[in-house]
């Protein structure tokens, strides 16, 4: 069962969603991702285009590393002797083969990090559910995992965006700035899956917070990267249709579009915001500005180090900006539950 209280652990696992290193990965990659949902096939292989462009690589693998580089020497700065390990939803390491090693190295009880910061099935509950599954493929001796909670807003998340928002700004002409578009651009959803869980309300809190921050007031939270079938609701608006709607209303001279849904930039950024969006500003002669992600920003490391540390303390400072608070460290049993539509 998950711990409820302060505790000691013998082990920090790091849990994402993993993604091809190579052009052969990709199918192989996406199938595992598919597997289950109601996705038809022509949209896999759409998406499997998007990875050939980048020759069938996604970034996530590599910026991954660099996070748990970053974390190793957090950690050691902090006196913590916790041995890292990593463990993907989707390709390699996986989920199972990491708590094995686990489990072969004697971990009994670890503190997961889920490269997320917002709750919903697909960003938290059905990583817990991988990770049980992952469990009794070990078998009994498989350790314990308990998880950090989510992050959306804590000062060590909002604040890297601040900088990052206030930097585009600060490329923009003066006179500019204020009618200058902020766009917060999340991975979309099915609305069944949204009705369930805090992801909107977290999201909206957490643009609110950076656009307060950086003292702009004109901003909108869109999505990207939808994948269900047609007739199937999703989160809306798309971020190209949103701009091309207000576009048409008043020109707009910049944009600028910060991935707010995503810690660092995965495949859907560069191809969603960087490549598709951007091609439509250009084609609009509207100058986009993408704002950075948090990435390895010594604050967000530090963040994830005082997630644990306040994990582990008898009163700990929950760090947490606006009116929502901290999120909770134990998710109740229906928190963010989610049936999938079969094929």
């Amino acid at each position: 069962m998950p711990n409820d209280g302060p505790s000691n652990y013998d082990a920090f696992l790091f849990v994402s969603f993993g993604g091809p290193e190579g052009p052969g990965d990709v199918l192989p990659f996406l199938e595992n991702v598919l597997r289950g949902k109601n996705v038809p096939h022509e949209r896999m292989l759409e998406v499997a285009q998007h990875y050939q462009q980048f020759e069938g690589i996604s970034p996530i693998n590599e910026q991954n590393r660099r996070l748990i580089a970053a974390l190793e020497a957090e950690f050691t700065a902090r006196g913590s002797q916790l041995p890292i390990y990593w463990g993907n939803r989707n390709w390699h390491p996986l989920l199972a083969d990491t708590l094995q090693q686990m489990a072969d190295e004697g971990v009994k009880r670890a503190i997961a990090f889920f490269t997320s910061a917002y709750s919903s099935y697909s960003s938290c509950r059905q990583y817990q559910e991988d990770i049980a599954r992952a469990q009794s493929v070990v078998g009994p001796r498989a350790p314990q995992v308990d998880k950090l909670r989510v992050f959306f807003n804590h000062p060590g998340f909002v604040e890297p965006m601040v900088e990052s928002v206030v930097d585009c700004l600060r490329q923009i002409p003066e006179d500019q700035r204020n009618e200058t578009l902020l766009l917060f651009s999340a991975h979309s959803i099915p609305q069944g899956m949204s009705e369930n869980c805090q992801y909107v309300a977290q999201l909206q809190e957490a643009c609110r917070l950076v656009a307060e921050g950086a003292g702009h007031a004109n901003w909108e939270l869109v999505y990207q990267s939808r994948s269900g079938p047609p007739q199937q609701p999703w989160l809306e608006p798309d971020i190209c249709d949103r701009i091309e709607a207000l576009h048409k209303n008043r020109a707009l001279r910049h944009v600028v579009v910060l991935p707010i849904g995503f810690i660092s930039d995965h495949l859907e950024v560069l191809y969603d915001l960087d490549t598709e969006a951007r091609q439509l500003c250009e084609r609009l002669s509207i100058t986009m500005h993408r704002a950075a992600t948090v990435g390895t920003h010594p604050r967000f490391v530090q963040m994830i180090g005082q997630l644990l540390v306040e994990r582990m303390s008898e009163n700990p400072d929950r760090l947490a900006l606006g009116c929502l608070g901290p999120s909770h460290d134990v998710c109740p049993a229906d928190c963010c539950s989610y049936q999938p539509q079969k094929p």
